[in-house]
């Protein structure tokens, strides 16, 4: 700007020279020539600064290109949609469907698949962590190339949202490619047949496990490149296209919907889970299995069908999308730059060869890399929990999976979608500067930690046979725990836990001894069962559509848990939720003021390189890791039961050290940070100095924003009502 008004100073500084001696001629093209410059050798070089109009091709390929459309289909009525308001609801439909997909059904379906193709947690950690690598493959060349002045934002989103879908399809892939899924426990070889001789076969998900992780691994990948240019791009398309005072509200509504996402994947992956895995062509009901049954696989794979539809609907508008809306030059033009006092001021980096002289710049700025590190340790801790939350619950609580995706979901929406709506909120309402802003960040992190000793909350082990505790028979020597007198000679293989009438949970019919097997509307109950004791009072299952009671020894549901703590960590993992989510936005509005505005996109990029690398990748496979060292019983490459206490003490562990780190890391971002010199309080109105030649040659004076100097230099009048100053 500062460039602009010299130059306009400049042409009223020729005139008043000329006046009296010279005479001011109307060009045919537009403009004034001062016919006195024309053939005099004064020191001064002649500027042409009549208006150009540009026509032809390619003046009719700019025009086209900013408005709204697809190729060569720009109809007029379309152009009503071209506001920031229109980007907005779509990039929020982008963005919600994003956080339903990765953080939502993904995590909804991990204990799922592990139960349906016999996974590790480690291996469904790798499946989580596909998202993140490919980000980080992704994310330089994305926002760097995307981030270019002539580079169409829209395109790079509307494009990613489509790769999305297809990532969405190719993860309900092994869904189809797999035999119908065998329930455990519903054939005669799951009962107890004395002196059988065991099957050589293996189990029939033994096998899928390697080429489904691949898969899996497979899609993710598609995903993580596909929601690359969306908290990035999206961000500075936002930013670039409306005033700084509506930014943080504009963002704020934004990553509320990218929160309101997963919440959403919860509920209706939740709710997903409750139809049967092969629902097309079997009816649970013939089974004798309902969800809450130990052997049941939900329909996993819905969600994504529903995703991959819904990821076509909204890539069309936005690709109809300009590169830059109306209005977004003055509104450059108004900002003022709150980048750290010691960037460089630089010309832009537009070339990629110079994409290490941007990177090192970017490095040098000690806030913004402390943001990033803080960055990381909150990504971690989202990531990690995101993805095993729902399992710890399962386990410590003894909910089902659909119970649980449905518990995190009511807490997801105010929690996380409020707590990001409320940070942007207080930046807007305080009018803070980046200092206040990054403050903020360390007292709501600061909060988060003191509730993250909610995972203190453990339960007991809910007793199982063998494991837990010992069966009522003698034990066989040399044998495992699950082997007892009681059915040693039944030749037991498979899991598939019953919960027997004296209140202990059994691997299977057959390791429970039972003999004999009734089909009661949605169970199965289990009678003649050699390890549950003869002298305890049998209980009744009473059938509401024959309306018909049997006793029982053993059913194939699991067994009711009588932990009290599960409404209060429901409730302390909200304010857990509540209050790092009140940082994510102030932790990206000082991201963008800490640099320079022609860096943002790129800023935005290493930022999310740097939090995937050390934050987001990791944290699943560590998540995973620490899980797996809890499980105490195994089979068919899964873990049946889990440690409640190491579990429990490993989460708190994990967060209270991930939030301990980010509470320094802000601190750090605070403490080093330098604002421009000008720079001294809230203030978000604009300031522009003239800089004017002054009437002797040589010599320059600067008119501050607001004031008029008639004395010395020369003021132009046409710039004294400027919206711009």
């Amino acid at each position: 700007m500062r460039d602009i008004f010299t130059w306009r100073n400049a042409l009223v500084l020729f005139t008043e020279v000329a006046k009296g001696q010279c005479t001011m001629t109307v060009s045919d093209s537009g403009g004034c020539v001062n016919k006195a410059f024309d053939a005099v050798d004064d020191g001064f070089h002649t500027i042409d600064l009549r208006t150009r109009r540009e026509d032809g091709p390619q003046a009719d390929r700019a025009d086209r290109e900013s408005r709204c459309g697809w190729g060569a289909l720009r109809p007029a009525w379309l152009q009503r949609f071209r506001t920031a308001k229109w980007a907005l609801f779509w990039l929020c439909w982008a963005g919600a469907i994003q956080g339903m997909v990765v953080n939502g059904f993904v995590n909804v379906v991990i204990t799922t698949i592990e139960r349906r193709f016999g996974l590790r947690s480690m291996q469904t950690g790798v499946i989580a962590g596909g998202y993140d690598m490919a980000s980080f493959l992704c994310l330089a060349p994305v926002t760097y190339l995307g981030g270019r002045t002539a580079a169409s934002k829209p395109r790079w989103l509307g494009w990613g949202v489509l790769l999305m879908g297809v990532g969405s399809l190719l993860f309900a892939m092994p869904h189809f490619l797999v035999p119908q899924y065998k329930v455990a426990g519903e054939e005669e070889d799951d009962l107890c047949r004395v002196n059988r001789t065991l099957s050589s076969a293996p189990c029939s998900i033994s096998g899928e496990g390697s080429w489904a992780v691949a898969v899996f691994v497979a899609a993710q990948l598609l995903h993580g490149a596909g929601a690359t240019p969306l908290f990035t791009l999206g961000v500075t398309y936002i930013d670039e296209n409306v005033s700084k005072k509506m930014s943080s509200v504009y963002l704020g509504v934004y990553y509320t919907m990218a929160v309101v996402g997963p919440a959403l994947g919860y509920v209706v992956g939740g709710q997903m889970l409750q139809l049967y895995t092969d629902f097309l062509t079997v009816d649970s009901e013939t089974l004798g299995i309902t969800p809450v049954s130990s052997v049941w696989i939900g329909a996993w794979w819905v969600g994504f069908i529903l995703s991959a539809v819904l990821c076509l609907v909204v890539a069309v508008p936005l690709l109809a999308f300009p590169y830059e809306l109306p209005g977004a030059d003055e509104i450059k033009a108004s900002k003022v730059s709150e980048a750290h006092e010691n960037a460089t001021k630089s010309a832009a980096f537009t070339a990629l060869r110079e994409l290490p002289c941007a990177a090192v710049e970017l490095f040098r700025n000690p806030t913004f890399m402390f943001l990033n590190l803080a960055g990381a340790s909150e990504g971690m801790l989202i990531s990690g929990f995101a993805a095993f939350l729902p399992k710890l619950i399962e386990n410590q609580f003894g909910v089902s999976a659909s119970q649980a995706a449905l518990l995190l979901g009511v807490i997801t929406v105010p929690a996380g979608g409020g707590g990001t709506f409320l940070g942007g909120w207080l930046v807007k309402r305080w009018r803070l500067a980046c200092a206040g802003i990054i403050k903020l960040c360390v007292a709501s992190t600061l909060l988060a930690a003191v509730f993250c000793f909610s995972f203190v909350l453990s339960c007991d082990d809910s007793p199982f046979s063998g494991v837990t505790v010992p069966y009522d028979s003698p034990s066989v020597p040399g044998g495992d725990g699950l082997l007892a007198q009681c059915n040693a000679a039944c030749g037991c293989s498979d899991l598939a836990g019953v919960c027997g009438a004296d209140g202990k949970a059994y691997g299977s019919p057959c390791h429970a001894g039972c003999t004999k097997a009734i089909r009661q509307g949605p169970v199965t109950l289990y009678t003649g069962c050699a390890c549950i004791p003869r002298t305890i009072t049998l209980p009744l299952y009473h059938d509401t559509e024959s309306n018909t009671s049997a006793p029982y020894e053993a059913i194939n549901t699991a067994c009711a848990s009588e932990c009290p703590y599960l409404w209060l960590f429901v409730f302390l993992s909200f304010c857990v939720m509540l209050f790092t989510f009140v940082a994510t936005m102030p932790a990206l509005s000082a991201t963008l003021r800490c640099v320079r505005e022609e860096q943002r996109s790129f800023a935005l990029g290493v930022q999310w390189i740097l939090v995937r690398l050390l934050g987001t990748i990791p944290a699943p496979l560590l998540f995973g890791f620490l899980i797996d060292l809890a499980c105490r019983l195994w089979s068919a490459g899964a873990c049946r039961l889990y440690d409640n206490l190491y579990m429990s003490r490993y989460m708190l562990a994990l967060a209270l050290v991930g939030k301990l780190c980010s509470l320094l890391f802000f601190f750090f971002a605070w403490w080093f940070y330098r604002p421009p010199a000008a720079k001294n309080n809230n203030a978000v109105s604009p300031a522009a100095d003239l800089v004017l030649h002054d009437k002797s040659n040589g010599t320059l004076s600067t008119i501050a924003n607001g004031t008029l100097d008639r004395n010395n230099g020369y003021c132009n009048a046409a710039l004294e009502c400027s919206d711009h100053i």
